[in-house]
């Protein structure tokens, strides 16, 4: 797949993840920089126009920075590996329908700031992760675990068996988002802008919790909730490390 910017290019060859390299014939010092990274690492760099980087990233409205990277697939993932996988305490983040490349690459780098272990998404109806989901996600896309997945319903049930407790975000739940126990093995569930959690994906959740509201609008966008609910998570983790 191809992700462009300077920061996902950047990870993406931090993870050693990069086979081939496009940068712009005007390279600036932070391209440059890149150059010489994939240099050490015997990646192939290319000196292109900048139309030939325009048409690559989909058009001059996307902002490659002067540099395009041909990136390898990650390895495939299980939702019983994210679990596995888990240092402690398993942080999960379930996408039900989240196909805004813009969203899942916030949530992306969401994930990998609060330390979460992974994220399950539906492999049909899913934003790409190169293009605009890997420069939205600063460079995350290199870095977080993300098991696709046929079924979201089924996978929750996956999770549950291996005891990993399912949270979903609902803006009617009764139960507030930080009434949660987050210390427990946890999946956050989050369900697309203007559709919320389908029927099946929402009644197999353990528990539905909002987040209040005290403005004029109504709901926040799903990127913004899921770190909200993340770094409760966090938060929550720490202070039982610090009583420890």
């Amino acid at each position: 797949m191809l992700i462009y910017g300077i920061n996902p290019v950047i990870e993406a060859l931090r993870a050693r993840r990069v086979t081939a390299l496009r940068v712009a014939s005007r390279a600036d010092d932070r391209v440059k920089q890149i150059e010489r990274l994939a240099g050490e690492q015997g990646v192939p760099v290319r000196r292109v126009g900048a139309d030939e980087l325009d048409r690559a990233a989909g058009g001059p409205g996307h902002r490659h920075q002067g540099v395009i990277a041909e990136v390898g697939e990650g390895a495939s993932c299980r939702v019983e590996d994210l679990i596995v996988g888990a240092a402690g305490a398993p942080l999960i983040v379930v996408l039900d329908g989240i196909e805004d490349p813009h969203n899942v690459g916030a949530i992306l780098r969401t994930v990998d700031a609060a330390g979460g272990d992974g994220i399950v998404r539906q492999s049909r109806h899913a934003a790409p992760l190169g293009g605009a989901t890997a420069k939205a996600s600063a460079g995350a896309v290199a870095h977080v675990k993300v098991a696709d997945v046929v079924n979201i319903a089924r996978s929750l049930e996956v999770l549950k068996q291996a005891g990993v407790w399912t949270v979903g975000l609902a803006g009617d739940a009764a139960k507030r988002y930080d009434e949660i126990d987050y210390k427990l093995p946890t999946a956050v569930v989050v369900g697309g802008e203007g559709t919320g959690l389908r029927r099946l994906v929402r009644d197999r959740c353990d528990w539905l919790v909002s987040i209040p509201m005290r403005g004029h609008v109504q709901s926040l966008n799903v990127s913004v909730a899921t770190g909200i609910v993340l770094f409760e998570a966090v938060r929550q983790r720490q202070q039982t490390a610090w009583l420890a």
